[in-house]
């Protein structure tokens, strides 16, 4: 039979706490202090991994790795969308992938964000533009850069737009953005 340890073992980290009330007396009456007591806080950094799939939107995001925007159009309607589905919305049959990064592109809408998630704080405010593409149905949301968002203008509406991808991949939707197209 193997002796069981007596003692948990310690290891380094944890917490630095100084001040912690508690009485020091233990007997009962003392010891009522403690419902009294607030309740402690801790504040910790908080880290986990986590795995996601990108499914059947993968083909999209490899493209945007490969300096290609792809889109997807319904095999029967021709009807295209410019974010990636899988699947018709109506009759649930799979869409075919296009390629459409070289297609004619203009900004449809756009808005200039002065706040954002976390992520993008730092770069606010920037642009964000729903641009459309030749023979495509849909839009796509997606950064408009070259542009000084202190000068947002009507103007801006319509200007032809190509794409632009990261050199290094993040494998996410801000892997692609616009430009002005320069005549």
């Amino acid at each position: 039979m193997s002796k069981l340890p007596s003692k948990r073992a310690e290891t380094l980290g944890g917490y630095i706490v100084h001040g912690i009330p508690f009485p020091v007396d233990t007997d009962t009456e003392s010891l009522a202090f403690l419902k009294r007591l607030a309740p402690l806080q801790i504040e910790q950094d908080y880290k986990i991994t986590y795995l996601h799939s990108y499914g059947q939107d993968s083909p999209w995001f490899a493209a945007l790795s490969n300096k290609k925007l792809l889109a997807n159009r319904e095999p029967e309607s021709s009807y295209t969308y410019a974010t990636p589905r899988g699947h018709d919305i109506y009759s649930g049959a799979e869409t075919e992938w296009i390629d459409i990064t070289d297609r004619q592109a203009q900004v449809h809408a756009f808005t200039v964000c002065h706040f954002g998630s976390e992520e993008f704080l730092p770069e606010t405010p920037f642009v964000l533009a729903l641009v459309e593409f030749e023979d495509v149905d849909t839009l796509l949301l997606t950064r408009l850069m070259g542009l000084n968002p202190d000068d947002a203008s009507l103007d801006w509406i319509g200007m032809t737009v190509i794409p632009k991808f990261l050199r290094n991949s993040q494998l996410k939707p801000t892997d692609v953005y616009f430009v002005p197209k320069m005549n």
